[in-house]
C-alpha cells in the first residue's frame, strides 16, 4: 500500500483545486509541502519577504477568479505574511495562506517560532484553523476552498504543523474541484428593480469588483448598449466595460449621483470610494446587488436590497429593460464628462520640468493597449493615472483595493508575468511604494519574469506631504521626504534593466526599450514635488 506525508497530500489537494503554483519564503518546517508541490508538477516561487509571496498569492486569486496560494514558515514567517492577507480580505481576494507550526506534541513547552497563529488571523479571514491529523489534510483542504471561494470571497489561514506534515497516512482520494454554484436572482426582488428602472429617467449604474469576479462583463456591455445607461466602473470592476465605451464615465460620477433618480449598485459597497452614500441624491431610489449580506443597507438603505450572482442579474436587466432607452440623460453627462475630459487634457499637455504628474499619465496611456495587465501601486502617482489610463479589458487593472496597502507592486506582478506570460505586465510605481518590496526584482530576476516598473519619482511621500504642507506649512511637514534616489539603478545592481529620464517625451520611448530588453526593468521618472497641486487635483488623504 501507498502512504502519502502531509505534504504531498497538500499538494494533491491543491491540483485538483486547479493551482498551478505556490508563492514562498522557505522554512524549515514547510519543507514537505515543497516535495509534494515537485511531485505533482506545481511552480514554486519563492520571495525575499513573505509579505510579498502573500501579495502575489493576492493578485494570483485575482487574475485566475480561483484560489492562490501562500506558503510560509511558522512564527515571523507568519506574522509578515498579515499585511497581505488583511489586503487580500478587503480586495475580496480567495487566497489561502498555509503557515508551518511547532510540533502538536510539544504545543505549548515553549518550540521555535511558537505563537498563537490562528487566533491572530480570525478578525481578518473567512476561517482560521489548524489541521491536527494527517488524515484530515483532504477535507479540510476542500473545506478551506469552498469558504474562501463562497459569498463574498476572501483569504483563509491554514496552520499545519510540524509532525502533521512530516507524518504519512494510507493513500486516500481527493475530494472533487470545489465549484461555487452562482445565486439565482429572486425573481420579486428582480421584478421590483425592473420596476424601479423602467421609471426612471437618470439612472446610475456603478459597476464593482463583483461583476469582475462573476465574469459579468459581457451582460454589462450589452445592456449598457441596449439601454443607454451611464456606467461607473470601481474597483476590480474598472475595464468591465471599456473605459473607450461611449457608456463609460470616469470624471463626473459625484455629479451623476447627486441628479440621478435610481442608482444600481452592482458588486460596489457604499465606502470612502463612494463617500459612504453620503452625497447620492436623498430622494434617489437605490438598488443593491451584493454577495455579502453585511453590505445590503450599509451606510445607507437600499430599496431593494438583492445577494446574487452579477452577470445573472445583469443578464435578466438586458432581458427585462428592452425598449427602455436613458438617452437624453446619458447625453447630458456625457456633455459634463467632455468639459471634464479638456481639462485633463489640458493637464496631460503641461511640458514644464520636472515632469507633472499627469503628463507621465499620459505618456504611459500611450504604451497601453489590450495586452498590458496594469498595477497601481502609489499614491498620487496611481490616482492621477486611473484618471487617464484607458482600460479596455476586465482584470487589465490591478491595485491594493481598499485597504490601500502599498508595495503589492512586483508581487502581482510577479504574479501576473508568470501566469500570462505572452502579455506585457507594467507597474506604475511611487517612489515610496517602491520601496516596501522593491527588492522583489530579485525574485522577478531569478524567475526570468520580465516586468516592467515606471517609477514617478517626486522625492517624497506625496499624497501625505501636500496635505500636510497644506496643514502646518512646509517646514513642519515631517516624516514625508525622500531622496531623489535613482531606482533604475537598484534594478541594475539586481542584474535586470534600467534608464532615469527626466522629460516627458523620453517616457514612452524608454518604456519601449525595456519591454523590448526581454529583462525585469526599471524606468525612474523625476516628478514635480507640487505637480498634483498645480493642478488643483491633490487626492486628500480620506480618513
Amino acid at each position: 500500500m501507498d502512504f502519502l506525508h502531509g505534504g504531498e497530500l497538500i499538494a494533491r489537494a491543491l491540483k485538483v483545486q486547479g493551482v498551478t503554483t505556490i508563492y514562498t519564503l522557505c522554512g524549515g518546517h514547510i519543507a514537505p509541502i515543497y516535495e509534494g508541490c515537485l511531485n505533482n508538477d506545481l511552480d514554486i516561487i519563492d520571495f525575499r519577504h513573505e509579505q510579498a509571496a502573500a501579495h502575489a498569492a493576492d493578485a494570483h486569486a485575482r487574475l485566475t477568479r480561483n484560489i492562490g496560494v501562500a506558503v510560509v514558515t511558522a512564527g515571523p514567517g507568519v506574522t509578515d505574511a498579515v499585511t497581505g492577507v488583511a489586503n487580500a480580505y478587503q480586495a475580496r481576494s480567495p487566497m489561502i495562506l498555509i503557515g508551518g507550526a511547532a510540533p502538536l506534541k510539544t504545543k505549548g513547552m515553549g518550540a521555535l517560532q511558537e505563537m498563537p497563529q490562528t487566533d491572530m488571523f480570525k478578525t481578518f479571514t473567512k476561517a482560521s484553523f489548524t489541521i491536527e491529523r494527517t488524515e484530515d489534510i483532504p477535507a479540510r483542504m476542500f473545506e478551506a476552498f469552498r469558504t474562501a471561494l463562497s459569498g463574498r470571497p476572501g483569504p483563509v489561514f491554514i496552520e499545519v504543523p510540524f509532525d502533521v506534515l512530516f507524518n504519512a497516512v494510507d493513500a486516500m482520494p481527493m475530494p472533487d474541484r470545489m465549484v461555487i454554484e452562482p445565486v439565482q436572482p429572486e425573481v420579486g426582488a428582480m421584478q421590483r428593480i425592473f420596476d424601479l428602472l423602467r421609471a426612471a429617467e437618470r439612472p446610475v449604474l456603478i459597476a464593482g469588483t463583483q461583476v469582475y469576479w462573476d465574469s459579468g462583463h459581457a451582460a454589462l456591455r450589452e445592456l449598457a448598449e441596449q439601454t443607454g445607461i451611464p456606467v461607473f466602473t470601481n474597483g476590480a470592476g474598472r475595464g468591465t466595460l471599456p473605459m473607450s465605451h461611449p457608456n463609460c464615465l470616469k470624471a463626473v460620477r459625484s455629479a451623476a449621483t447627486r441628479d440621478a433618480d435610481v442608482i444600481l449598485l452592482i458588486g460596489t459597497p457604499l465606502d470612502f470610494r463612494l463617500k459612504y452614500g453620503q452625497e447620492f441624491n436623498a430622494n434617489a431610489k437605490l438598488i443593491q446587488i451584493e454577495n455579502d449580506p453585511a453590505e445590503l443597507n450599509h451606510n445607507r438603505p437600499a430599496d431593494v436590497a438583492l445577494c446574487a450572482d452579477a452577470r445573472l442579474v445583469l443578464e435578466a436587466l438586458a432581458e427585462g429593460l428592452q425598449g427602455v432607452r436613458y438617452d437624453a440623460w446619458m447625453s447630458t453627462l456625457r456633455a459634463k464628462e467632455e468639459r471634464k475630459d479638456d481639462e485633463l487634457r489640458g493637464w496631460q499637455s503641461i511640458n514644464s520640468l520636472p515632469v507633472n504628474h499627469f503628463r507621465f499619465a499620459a505618456e504611459v496611456n500611450r504604451l497601453v493597449d489590450d495586452n498590458t495587465i496594469v498595477i497601481g501601486d502609489g499614491g498620487d502617482i496611481v490616482s492621477a493615472c486611473a484618471k487617464v489610463i484607458d482600460l479596455t479589458q476586465p482584470g487589465q487593472w490591478l491595485d491594493p483595493g481598499p485597504l490601500g496597502t502599498l508595495g503589492v507592486g512586483v508581487p502581482f506582478a510577479i504574479a501576473a508575468k508568470h501566469l500570462f506570460p505572452d502579455k506585457r505586465v507594467l507597474i506604475i510605481n511611487g517612489d515610496g511604494s517602491f520601496g516596501l518590496n522593491g527588492f522583489e526584482f530579485d525574485t522577478a530576476i531569478r524567475f526570468d519574469l520580465p516586468v516592467v516598473s515606471i517609477v514617478g519619482n517626486d522625492a517624497g511621500w506625496g499624497q501625505i506631504r501636500t496635505p500636510q504642507k497644506n496643514m502646518v506649512g512646509a517646514d513642519r511637514a515631517v516624516a514625508t521626504s525622500l531622496a531623489p534616489t535613482r531606482y533604475n539603478q537598484v534594478v541594475i545592481a539586481l542584474g535586470g534593466y534600467g534608464e532615469h529620464v527626466e522629460t516627458p517625451d523620453e517616457i514612452k520611448p524608454a518604456l519601449e526599450r525595456a519591454f523590448a530588453s526581454l529583462q525585469p526593468a526599471c524606468i525612474n521618472v523625476p516628478l514635480d514635488p507640487d505637480g498634483m497641486s498645480k493642478t488643483g487635483a491633490s487626492t486628500p488623504y480620506i480618513v
